[in-house]
């Protein structure tokens, strides 16, 4: 530690008489109902005499500002104001800021909040949280990983630091989607877990990312095939006017970033190439094993005219992990082998405007997924899996927005999806969890599925306080031959300037996940997976960059696979503590109900002068009913959450942030003892089945950021410590097959990371 603070403030001194330059920002204002331009529209510079008028395109300039960092204030006649903070200016470079006014319903006084920095979607209106791209940036204990962030969020349960997986309210990370400019992707991680949406770490480049909206429950029609949230991500453009660069050093590796103009200004394109350094760090140290891992993305966008856009965006990953059996025995690892990762997903969006009505987004994409696997026991060099499979989902998606007045809007689309997935996989003989032998077995198999789905809401303004969204949508699944119609509704009433109640509620459905359906032909007669879903919460400005939320919620989970023969576990989540592939030979039913009950808490602050945070508290309960009728704690289960983080920026040199997470003990199932020594394998004593818990989790995550604007350049040094006092956080507890003994593997020690972003 010592070491790297002093070659961190080693780095410091060559840039320490830096002078600083100024730059410019520009953008484009249109309204957010029907994306047309805004003309005539007034940006301040808040704090400065510096401003400009939006022309007949929506667009506007600021040119010769100080670098630093700025609020931005937009308003026009007929439209709620908006302020903006976090807005950066650098060195000889143009900042875009492009930004979405929201028409007002009424001129009636109390009926909004002027100038807010916050905004609300009101066909979605409860459990959002949106993220601009500097808040992701900064956030210390994120790396650069736009999963990290949600961490500190209290509707997301503290797991694992090592993964990146997304438990939100009561579920399982097989729970969540995830969008990129109206594009789903299955997953966005390195290494991710097949079936589910963690990971590693992100392979999505922050550089690339204009905001987040992180959705936690109530949303809307417009989603499908998905129980517990929603993250939409929205990439920026690359510059119109001439060609720019960054490189970068990070957790997630070295890489550039490069951009420019497309056809004279009409459009632009982005590219972002990384890698990761970790293993040459260790080949050249000669200590233990480490992964090795790439990725590359790709965007662009183009006007076709003033009603039509079309943008392309291509995301590539490659993983590769290579443990050999002299490592894994210095390290105490079971097995040894291979565990490689492919994946890319190619897509379009086409951006239609209805003449100041509305407008439509229809895209078109193809993901390609490749799992390589090959593993052997340590002790005894039996193979114990293959796994050579390849995933492939080729998906139509089209929504529409449809202004009917000042006080109705429709909201309405489809999605088609073909998916056509091969396995040639084996699995050596082996234990289930409850030390009962099972014989080895392959399973070799395509499969071709369709999934359709269409949406609905009608959002309805009867009075200025109140907004009304009642939607629907239908989906088919071909695979199980099953429709579900899931209907949804949403409310927000303005109780007065400051305060506003908010609710929702609706049935989620969700089909299982390739990899488990194909073990077994009898799995086409399983059904999706339902969650019934209610909302209720309460939002109070305290000052226009302040807010106070409260959110209390319900989920009913019902049709989940249960096995007969392990009647106390709850199958699917015995994937993420136990090996997913133990279900062919077994006759799964669906028994499973489950539910999951909380209130959370959360004062978030907008950096609105010289420091921003968000805290916030959880106290929740996510248990399942087991098939003996017994009510037990689901894996993930914290039960009270506690999260503070912010920052404080002194001037525009210097940042300190820094994020302490605590949470309860997840709950786990012992071994047998007895029976696992008797055997050398893990046995899990399914009469105390999630009745231990494990100590409770903390941690503290540090940061500091030094800026350096040059004539040209500029300049961003970091160090990151996470876990800085050293809290031993457990991971997992596993049988140690060398020593015939149960073990604790624990999360990160501390770990420093020092980073650097350099733009040319």
């Amino acid at each position: 530690m010592k070491q790297l603070i002093n070659i961190f403030c080693f780095l410091l001194l060559p840039f320490t008489f830096a002078l600083a330059q100024s730059g410019s920002i520009r953008g484009t204002i249109t309204d957010k109902e029907n994306k047309s331009s805004i003309p005539g529209a007034n940006i301040v510079v808040q704090g400065t005499k510096r401003g400009a008028i939006t022309d007949p395109d929506g667009r506007f300039q600021i040119p010769d500002l100080p670098v630093g960092s700025y609020i931005i204030q937009i308003s026009f006649l007929g439209y709620e104001p908006q302020r903006i903070a976090d807005v950066i200016v650098k060195s000889a470079r143009s900042t875009v800021l492009d930004a979405e006014l929201k028409p007002s319903v009424l001129e009636i006084e109390g009926a909004s909040v002027t100038g807010s920095y916050y905004t609300v979607d009101e066909t979605q209106p409860t459990s959002v949280t949106a993220f601009s791209y500097e808040e992701i940036r900064r956030s210390p204990g994120s790396a650069g990983d736009v999963s990290r962030i949600i961490y500190g969020l209290p509707s997301v349960a503290k797991a694992n630091d090592e993964r990146n997986n997304l438990i939100v309210r009561g579920g399982s990370p097989i729970e969540n989607a995830f969008y990129v400019d109206n594009i789903e992707f299955p997953n966005i991680n390195h290494f991710p877990t097949q079936g589910s949406s963690g990971g590693a770490v992100s392979i999505i480049n922050i550089d690339l990312i204009k905001n987040v909206n992180f959705r936690t429950g109530g949303f809307s029609s417009a989603y499908g095939d998905r129980l517990s949230s929603i993250m939409e991500i929205s990439l920026r453009e690359g510059n119109r006017e001439k060609v720019e660069g960054q490189v970068e050093l990070s957790m997630s590796g070295v890489g550039t970033v490069l951009e420019g103009s497309l056809g004279g200004g009409k459009g632009s394109w982005i590219f972002s190439a990384r890698r990761s350094y970790v293993d040459l760090l260790a080949k050249i140290g000669g200590f233990g094993v480490a992964p090795k891992y790439g990725d590359a993305q790709a965007a662009a966008v183009y006007d076709l005219d003033q009603q039509n856009r079309v943008s392309f965006t291509d995301v590539f990953a490659m993983d590769i992990n290579r443990i050999s059996k002299e490592d894994a025995s210095d390290l105490d690892f079971s097995v040894y082998g291979q565990d490689d990762q492919l994946q890319n997903t190619v897509g379009m969006n086409w951006r239609h405007l209805w003449d100041k009505t509305g407008f439509s987004n229809t895209s078109v994409s193809h993901t390609f997924m490749r799992y390589t696997t090959n593993f052997r026991e340590g002790r005894s060099d039996e193979l114990l899996i293959v796994n050579k499979s390849t995933e492939q989902f080729v998906q139509l998606r089209h929504s529409t927005h449809l202004q009917l007045g000042q006080s109705h809007a429709i909201d309405a689309g489809f999605n088609v999806k073909h998916s056509f997935v091969d396995y040639n996989n084996y699995f050596g003989s082996s234990t289930n969890a409850g030390g009962d032998s099972t014989a080895a077995f392959n399973i070799v198999r395509s499969l071709d599925a369709q999934q359709a789905g269409a949406f609905a809401t009608y959002t309805w303004i009867p009075v200025s306080v109140l907004d009304i969204s009642v939607g629907a949508r239908a989906d088919y699944f071909s695979f199980n031959k099953r429709v579900h119609i899931s209907p949804r509704a949403a409310f927000c009433l303005r109780l007065s300037e400051t305060t506003s109640l908010t609710g929702a509620a609706g049935i989620y459905y969700q089909s299982l996940p390739f990899f488990f359906l194909s073990q077994n032909d009898a799995y086409r007669s399983l059904h999706d997976l339902k969650a019934v879903q209610y909302v209720l919460g309460v939002e109070r400005y305290l000052t226009e960059d302040t807010k106070l939320s409260l959110e209390a919620y319900r989920k009913e989970y019902s049709e989940f696979p249960m096995n007969p023969d392990e009647p106390t576990i709850f199958a699917l989540d015995e994937i993420f503590y136990g090996s997913p592939y133990f279900f062919k030979e077994n006759n799964l039913i669906n028994a499973g109900k489950a539910y999951a009950q909380g209130i959370e808490i959360t004062l978030q602050k907008k950096l609105a002068e010289d420091f921003y945070g968000l805290a916030s508290v959880s106290l929740s309960t996510a248990r399942y009913k087991d098939m003996n009728g017994t009510w037990r704690d689901r894996v993930f289960s914290n039960k009270a959450i506690f999260s503070i983080e912010g920052g404080y920026k002194p001037n525009n040199k210097w940042e300190f942030s820094m994020r302490w997470i605590y949470a309860g003990g997840t709950p786990y199932t012992p071994f047998d003892e007895a029976a696992s020594t008797a055997i050398n394998r893990g046995v899990l004593d399914e009469s105390r089945t999630n009745a231990v818990q494990n100590p409770d989790y903390h941690s503290l995550n540090l940061r500091v950021d030094r800026r350096f604007n040059f004539d040209s350049t500029n300049l961003v040094l970091y160090l990151s410590v996470w876990n800085v006092y050293d809290r031993k956080n457990v991971a997992t507890h596993y049988w140690n097959e060398f020593k015939n003994a149960a073990a604790v593997q624990y999360q990160w020690s501390t770990l420093p990371i020092i980073g650097a972003e350099y733009e040319f």
